[in-house]
């Protein structure tokens, strides 16, 4: 891909909503690019590495093992990015992601975006913003479907 093809996938990513295209400049000199074909794994569930994933084109199938077998609970489309607990704060990762057909991915590692701190702060300041965005909106979504459990376990709040 090109660095205009990257920095418009940048934009329109969760993560890069807020960054001017000079600023995706910036950040995707910076990046990876993972070419997948379909079934190939990017990242295995309790792999300890800290690369934070951006998917570009095609789709990820975001999968867990349970009780014995690999059990798809999501497919990423392009835009979305996965790995933002193990960036932020070293933890293992908590899913496989698995290409479903040819998939391209942008990687970022910790110690590249934080070379950014003393030259880039702005852009430092909006990706973290972005990445801020994603958490609080899984967190609202992890919320409404709790309550939503709750409310069909208690009869309560709806039509059950």
């Amino acid at each position: 891909m090109t660095e205009n093809a990257n920095c418009q996938s940048m934009e329109n990513s969760s993560l890069g909503k807020d960054l001017t295209a000079e600023e995706c400049v910036v950040l995707t000199r910076l990046m990876g690019v993972v070419r997948l074909g379909d079934g190939e794994v990017l990242v295995r569930e309790g792999d300890t590495t800290r690369t934070l994933f951006v998917l570009a084109s095609g789709a990820l199938a975001v999968s867990n093992e349970i009780s014995g077998k690999n059990t798809t609970l999501y497919k990423m489309t392009p835009g979305e990015c996965a790995g933002t607990r193990a960036f932020v704060d070293m933890a293992p990762r908590q899913a496989t992601l698995t290409a479903v057909g040819d998939s391209v991915v942008y990687t970022l590692e910790p110690e590249d975006f934080e070379s950014l701190l003393e030259t880039h702060p702005r852009v430092v300041y909006k990706f973290m913003r972005g990445l801020f965005r994603i958490t609080h909106l899984n967190l609202m979504r992890m919320n409404a479907e709790r309550q939503q459990l709750s409310n069909y376990i208690t009869k309560t709040g709806g039509r059950y």
